[in-house]
């Protein structure tokens, strides 16, 4: 069997802009045009060139594009510690708001964000010719890192907060704190134990930092804050400290007592509230327990967690305006967006 013309190699290449040309019989630069947006093109022609476009699969050559118009309509973004729900959570937002907005996203992910693997990272984004990128500052590491740079591009920074010259996007964390510890001491609390995340992180430090303050402000003790690591492991090894200070009760009079805890994320909660269970405490009834992120599983665990609800999207989409804003104006800014969370109230801290 002889085979076609349309079954050749050449044939089945994908189609170029000179050939939607050929079949509409225009040239290449009103199909540029038409591609463009160009107001100077009738009508009529600008239907049979889509038409034209649509019936040959025609796909826009970027790279081409990019030489023309000097834009790659390409934010990079560097993460860390991106098996996180919070750092995966702000990634896909970021993600999510680039595509909405037009733009393409090229990620590299870093295990820490020192100085070298951040120099390296920008590098890398530099040479795949990103027009500017949003960078995840977590820690106080990255912090350091980001400020000894000068990357070639415009830059801003979400999830953290800090003190650089830098634009930059925050969930305010303090005040998730602070509702969760007041959601607690206005059910009757005396006062609420703690379990921080890690202390080199800027997000744990700013939890921390709003649940003292909220204490405080009530004139409640502030107990020793015990420190995780984020994961239901660390969450489950403070759980079993705190229901050995429930189960000692009257012998340590000098510690206060252990009626309320606000975790600072919803994966260390998950750990406390296995610890609590195996001791037999009971959860409202004898402990309550606020968490912090409201992971798509809080709503499903015994009891449902209240939690503090932070907003990736909206960060995402503030994110990426910013740089974008940015990039058009040409004109370096300083702007900060901090994003409001939001507490939410289910039955491990309201008995049904």
């Amino acid at each position: 069997m002889t085979r076609g013309a349309k079954d050749t190699p050449a044939a089945r290449r994908p189609p170029t802009m000179a050939d939607v040309a050929r079949v509409v019989g225009v040239s290449h630069q009103t199909v540029s045009r038409v591609l463009s947006g160009h107001p100077n093109v009738r009508d009529a022609t600008r239907a049979d060139v889509l038409r034209a476009i649509e019936e040959l699969g025609y796909r826009r050559n970027s790279s081409a594009r990019a030489l023309v118009t000097r834009r790659t309509r390409t934010l990079g973004v560097v993460a860390c510690n991106p098996t996180l729900f919070g750092p995966a959570s702000t990634l896909f937002g970021l993600e999510e708001a680039a595509r909405e907005e037009g733009y393409m996203v090229s990620a590299v992910t870093l295990r820490r964000q020192t100085r070298t693997a951040l120099a390296e990272a920008i590098d890398h984004l530099s040479d795949w010719g990103v027009e500017g990128i949003v960078v995840i500052v977590p820690q106080r590491e990255a912090v350091a890192a980001l400020a000894d740079l000068r990357p070639p591009f415009p830059v801003v920074t979400v999830e953290g907060g800090h003190d650089l010259d830098i634009p930059g996007v925050a969930v305010d964390q303090e005040l998730g704190a602070r509702l969760a510890t007041g959601h607690l001491l206005g059910a009757g609390h005396r006062t609420i134990w703690h379990v921080s995340g890690p202390q080199d992180w800027l997000e744990a430090e700013a939890r921390m930092a709003g649940w003292r303050a909220a204490l405080e402000e009530a004139g409640a003790e502030v107990p020793p804050p015990l420190i995780g690591d984020w994961t239901p492991l660390s969450g489950y090894r403070a759980g079993q400290e705190l229901a050995g200070r429930v189960a000692a009760g009257s012998a340590r009079r000098r510690a206060p007592e252990v009626t309320a805890v606000f975790v600072a994320n919803d994966q260390m909660a998950l750990g406390l509230l296995r610890a609590f269970r195996e001791a037999g405490l009971s959860v409202p009834g004898q402990v309550a327990i606020a968490g912090f992120d409201d992971i798509p599983e809080a709503e499903y665990f015994a009891p449902p967690l209240t939690t503090v609800r932070q907003d990736f999207a909206a960060v995402g989409r503030a994110g990426v305006q910013l740089l974008i804003n940015t990039l058009e104006s040409g004109q370096p800014t300083a702007e900060r967006v901090l994003i409001e969370p939001r507490l939410i109230v289910r039955s491990s801290t309201t008995p049904n």
